[in-house]
Protein backbone atom coordinates (compact mmCIF):
# COMPACT_ATOMS: atom_id res chain seq x y z
CA UNK A 1 0.00 0.00 0.00
CA UNK A 2 1.25 3.46 -0.56
CA UNK A 3 2.15 6.20 1.80
CA UNK A 4 -1.15 7.63 0.91
CA UNK A 5 -3.36 4.74 0.73
CA UNK A 6 -1.76 4.23 4.46
CA UNK A 7 -2.80 7.80 5.38
CA UNK A 8 -6.23 7.37 3.87
CA UNK A 9 -6.91 3.51 6.20
CA UNK A 10 -5.75 5.25 8.88
CA UNK A 11 -7.75 8.07 9.26
CA UNK A 12 -10.88 6.03 10.03
CA UNK A 13 -9.18 6.20 13.36
CA UNK A 14 -9.77 9.85 14.06
CA UNK A 15 -13.22 10.19 13.19
CA UNK A 16 -14.01 11.01 16.89
CA UNK A 17 -11.60 13.72 17.30
CA UNK A 18 -12.74 14.76 13.93
CA UNK A 19 -16.59 14.86 15.47
CA UNK A 20 -15.17 17.91 18.54
CA UNK A 21 -13.49 19.88 15.58
CA UNK A 22 -16.42 19.82 13.08
CA UNK A 23 -18.54 20.89 15.68
CA UNK A 24 -16.23 23.56 17.00
CA UNK A 25 -15.66 24.53 13.12
CA UNK A 26 -19.77 24.46 12.41
CA UNK A 27 -19.78 27.05 15.67
CA UNK A 28 -17.22 29.40 13.99
CA UNK A 29 -14.20 28.45 15.56
CA UNK A 30 -12.07 28.84 12.64
CA UNK A 31 -8.64 26.97 14.61
CA UNK A 32 -10.63 23.93 14.51
CA UNK A 33 -11.13 23.96 11.04
CA UNK A 34 -7.21 24.77 10.59
CA UNK A 35 -6.56 21.83 12.86
CA UNK A 36 -9.37 19.30 10.59
CA UNK A 37 -7.07 21.29 7.03
CA UNK A 38 -3.88 19.82 8.73
CA UNK A 39 -5.14 16.68 9.55
CA UNK A 40 -6.04 16.09 6.11
CA UNK A 41 -3.91 18.79 4.01
CA UNK A 42 -1.50 15.80 2.95
CA UNK A 43 -3.55 13.38 2.35
CA UNK A 44 -5.87 15.06 0.19
CA UNK A 45 -2.74 16.90 -1.84
CA UNK A 46 -0.89 13.62 -2.43
CA UNK A 47 -4.14 11.75 -3.28
CA UNK A 48 -5.09 14.45 -5.96
CA UNK A 49 -1.52 14.43 -7.17
CA UNK A 50 -1.55 10.22 -8.11
CA UNK A 51 -4.99 10.59 -9.19
CA UNK A 52 -4.31 13.07 -11.53
CA UNK A 53 -1.15 13.16 -12.38
CA UNK A 54 -0.61 16.84 -12.25
CA UNK A 55 0.46 19.15 -9.55
CA UNK A 56 -0.98 21.77 -11.10
CA UNK A 57 -4.33 20.21 -11.46
CA UNK A 58 -3.64 18.73 -7.84
CA UNK A 59 -3.06 22.17 -6.31
CA UNK A 60 -6.09 23.73 -7.45
CA UNK A 61 -8.15 20.71 -6.67
CA UNK A 62 -6.33 20.94 -3.20
CA UNK A 63 -7.25 24.42 -2.75
CA UNK A 64 -10.63 23.83 -4.17
CA UNK A 65 -11.46 20.47 -1.59
CA UNK A 66 -10.90 22.69 1.25
CA UNK A 67 -12.86 26.33 -0.11
CA UNK A 68 -16.15 23.39 -0.33
CA UNK A 69 -15.62 22.29 3.16
CA UNK A 70 -15.12 25.29 4.55
CA UNK A 71 -18.54 26.93 2.70
CA UNK A 72 -20.31 23.63 3.18
CA UNK A 73 -19.41 22.65 6.87
CA UNK A 74 -22.74 24.19 8.28
CA UNK A 75 -24.39 21.98 6.51
CA UNK A 76 -22.27 18.71 7.52
CA UNK A 77 -25.17 16.79 9.75
CA UNK A 78 -22.79 13.57 10.70
CA UNK A 79 -24.18 11.29 8.38
CA UNK A 80 -21.35 9.80 7.38
CA UNK A 81 -18.10 10.65 8.96
CA UNK A 82 -16.16 13.85 8.17
CA UNK A 83 -12.94 11.84 6.38
CA UNK A 84 -15.81 10.30 3.95
CA UNK A 85 -17.29 13.10 3.44
CA UNK A 86 -13.72 15.18 2.52
CA UNK A 87 -12.74 12.26 0.40
CA UNK A 88 -15.84 12.35 -1.38
CA UNK A 89 -15.18 16.01 -2.35
CA UNK A 90 -11.91 15.03 -3.03
CA UNK A 91 -12.78 12.43 -5.59
CA UNK A 92 -15.60 13.94 -7.58
CA UNK A 93 -13.33 16.91 -7.99
CA UNK A 94 -10.66 15.10 -9.72
CA UNK A 95 -13.41 12.77 -11.76
CA UNK A 96 -14.32 16.26 -13.20
CA UNK A 97 -10.81 17.36 -13.88
CA UNK A 98 -10.06 14.11 -15.53
CA UNK A 99 -13.03 14.00 -17.57
CA UNK A 100 -12.41 17.56 -18.83
CA UNK A 101 -9.60 16.75 -19.45
CA UNK A 102 -10.28 13.94 -21.87
CA UNK A 103 -12.81 16.65 -23.43
CA UNK A 104 -10.20 18.92 -24.25
CA UNK A 105 -7.58 16.26 -25.84
CA UNK A 106 -10.48 14.43 -27.53
CA UNK A 107 -9.05 11.01 -26.59
CA UNK A 108 -11.52 8.27 -27.85
CA UNK A 109 -10.94 4.99 -25.81
CA UNK A 110 -13.44 3.14 -28.53
CA UNK A 111 -10.95 1.31 -30.25
CA UNK A 112 -9.59 -0.15 -26.73
CA UNK A 113 -12.95 -1.20 -25.78
CA UNK A 114 -13.75 -2.89 -29.33
CA UNK A 115 -10.01 -4.73 -28.53
CA UNK A 116 -11.26 -6.09 -25.00
CA UNK A 117 -14.75 -7.60 -26.24
CA UNK A 118 -12.84 -9.24 -29.27
CA UNK A 119 -9.42 -10.88 -27.09
CA UNK A 120 -10.04 -14.24 -25.69
CA UNK A 121 -9.52 -14.18 -21.90
CA UNK A 122 -7.40 -16.80 -22.36
CA UNK A 123 -4.77 -14.30 -24.41
CA UNK A 124 -4.88 -11.25 -22.01
CA UNK A 125 -1.53 -11.37 -19.71
CA UNK A 126 -1.69 -11.36 -15.82
CA UNK A 127 -2.12 -7.91 -14.40
CA UNK A 128 -1.72 -8.24 -11.25
CA UNK A 129 -0.94 -5.73 -8.87
CA UNK A 130 2.43 -6.43 -7.85
CA UNK A 131 3.43 -6.86 -11.76
CA UNK A 132 1.89 -3.60 -12.55
CA UNK A 133 4.00 -1.80 -9.93
CA UNK A 134 7.36 -3.79 -10.75
CA UNK A 135 6.90 -2.50 -14.36
CA UNK A 136 5.76 0.51 -13.48
CA UNK A 137 9.10 1.41 -11.85
CA UNK A 138 11.81 -0.34 -14.31
CA UNK A 139 12.30 2.38 -16.44
CA UNK A 140 10.93 6.18 -17.60
CA UNK A 141 10.02 4.27 -21.12
CA UNK A 142 7.78 1.77 -18.98
CA UNK A 143 6.15 4.87 -17.25
CA UNK A 144 5.07 6.31 -20.15
CA UNK A 145 3.21 3.44 -21.34
CA UNK A 146 1.60 3.05 -18.49
CA UNK A 147 1.11 6.58 -17.90
CA UNK A 148 -0.31 6.34 -21.57
CA UNK A 149 -2.34 3.15 -21.24
CA UNK A 150 -4.27 4.68 -18.03
CA UNK A 151 -5.51 7.69 -20.29
CA UNK A 152 -7.19 5.64 -22.59
CA UNK A 153 -9.57 4.46 -19.70
CA UNK A 154 -12.49 6.75 -18.61
CA UNK A 155 -12.07 9.12 -15.88
CA UNK A 156 -13.92 6.67 -13.46
CA UNK A 157 -12.38 3.83 -14.42
CA UNK A 158 -8.85 5.48 -13.95
CA UNK A 159 -9.52 6.11 -10.54
CA UNK A 160 -10.78 3.17 -9.46
CA UNK A 161 -7.66 1.45 -10.78
CA UNK A 162 -5.84 3.61 -9.09
CA UNK A 163 -7.94 3.65 -6.01
CA UNK A 164 -7.83 -0.02 -5.77
CA UNK A 165 -4.44 -1.21 -7.09
CA UNK A 166 -2.11 2.37 -6.51
CA UNK A 167 -3.26 3.44 -2.88
CA UNK A 168 -4.48 -0.01 -1.90
CA UNK A 169 -7.82 0.92 -0.70
CA UNK A 170 -10.46 -1.68 -0.39
CA UNK A 171 -13.35 -1.80 -2.66
CA UNK A 172 -15.71 -1.10 0.05
CA UNK A 173 -13.60 1.64 0.63
CA UNK A 174 -13.67 2.81 -2.76
CA UNK A 175 -17.28 2.40 -3.31
CA UNK A 176 -17.77 4.25 -0.10
CA UNK A 177 -15.77 7.16 -1.58
CA UNK A 178 -17.76 7.17 -4.99
CA UNK A 179 -21.01 6.61 -2.64
CA UNK A 180 -22.15 3.69 -4.97
CA UNK A 181 -22.30 -0.09 -4.73
CA UNK A 182 -19.32 -2.57 -4.22
CA UNK A 183 -20.56 -4.45 -7.45
CA UNK A 184 -20.68 -1.15 -9.18
CA UNK A 185 -17.08 -0.18 -8.18
CA UNK A 186 -16.16 -4.18 -9.47
CA UNK A 187 -17.66 -3.92 -12.26
CA UNK A 188 -15.96 -0.97 -13.30
CA UNK A 189 -12.59 -2.13 -12.04
CA UNK A 190 -12.63 -5.13 -14.15
CA UNK A 191 -13.60 -3.02 -17.08
CA UNK A 192 -10.15 -1.04 -16.29
CA UNK A 193 -8.16 -4.11 -16.04
CA UNK A 194 -9.40 -5.53 -19.50
CA UNK A 195 -8.58 -2.43 -21.32
CA UNK A 196 -5.06 -1.96 -19.39
CA UNK A 197 -4.38 -5.53 -20.31
CA UNK A 198 -4.82 -5.46 -24.07
CA UNK A 199 -2.65 -1.79 -23.85
CA UNK A 200 -0.25 -3.77 -22.17
CA UNK A 201 -0.46 -7.56 -23.34
CA UNK A 202 2.98 -7.56 -25.31
CA UNK A 203 4.96 -6.58 -22.17
CA UNK A 204 4.45 -10.27 -20.32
Amino acid sequence: MSSTGQSLAGEYGSEVDDTVLVREAQNGDIKAFEELVRHYDHGVLGLALHLTGSREDAQDIYQDVFLHAYRNLPHFRFECSFYVWLYRILVNRCLDRLQRSRLKSAVSVEASTDAVAEQPASQIPDLRTGICQERFSSGHGLRERVSKALSQLSAKERMVFQLRHYEGLKLSTVATLFDTKENTIKSTLLRATQKLRVELGELR
